[in-house]
């Protein structure tokens, strides 16, 4: 049972080895992450030139715990768009906290504009 939601900036942060992956990396096995930071993570991934085999070996090995986008996520992160629309969340954000929400798990980031977020939901930056 995963214990976080991981925002796609927390995972590739961890692939990185950047500030905060120690944290981040804590979590790995017992973290969730939503198929649209998934999407993200390996769009950044495929623009450094990574292949496709190699890209699933990584995600692979980190074990993740992934969960469709479906019909209530989609209802909680349009919600979410007036909400967050002043500090400019994209949607794979909102898609990430909504996940946190209907999964009422803490969400990772290493965005620090979500420390300043009051939704009903932990979100613990990284960095």
């Amino acid at each position: 049972m995963s214990e976080v939601v991981l925002d796609a900036s927390a995972v590739l942060a961890l692939l990185n080895q950047e500030t905060g992956s120690e944290e981040i990396s804590r979590f790995i096995g017992n973290a969730v992450i939503s198929t649209v930071n998934l999407s993200e993570v390996i769009a950044k991934l495929a623009e450094a030139g990574i292949n496709e085999n190699v890209i699933q070996q990584i995600l692979s090995n980190l074990n993740l715990e992934v969960v469709a986008f479906d019909q209530e996520q989609a209802l909680k992160s349009g919600m979410l768009r007036p909400k967050t629309k002043s500090i400019g969340l994209s949607f794979g954000d909102r898609a990430c906290l909504a996940l946190g929400i209907s999964l009422n798990q803490p969400v990772l980031t290493t965005d620090r504009l979500w420390s300043n977020l009051s939704l009903g939901v932990e979100v613990r930056v990284v960095r």
